[in-house]
């Protein structure tokens, strides 16, 4: 998703599009950057509730069974 976005950045940017074909592209990127803000914000819920559950846990002293 997001190289496919670069690919067209960079597309874009060469100017060699004509202005149906940049204008198509341009729509595709905005979508493509959209669900790229999506999975960004998705894997930012996951660290956060990772980050609640660990600073909830109780630390146990490891002890040896062979003590």
């Amino acid at each position: 998703m997001l190289k496919e976005l670069e690919t067209l950045v960079a597309r874009l940017e060469q100017g060699e599009l004509s202005l149906d074909e940049s204008l198509r592209q341009f729509e595709r990127g905005v979508e493509l950057a959209r669900l790229c803000e999506q999975a960004l914000k998705a894997a930012e819920q996951k660290v956060e509730i990772l980050l609640e559950h660990s600073a909830d846990a109780a630390t146990v002293p490891f002890e040896s069974d062979s003590g």
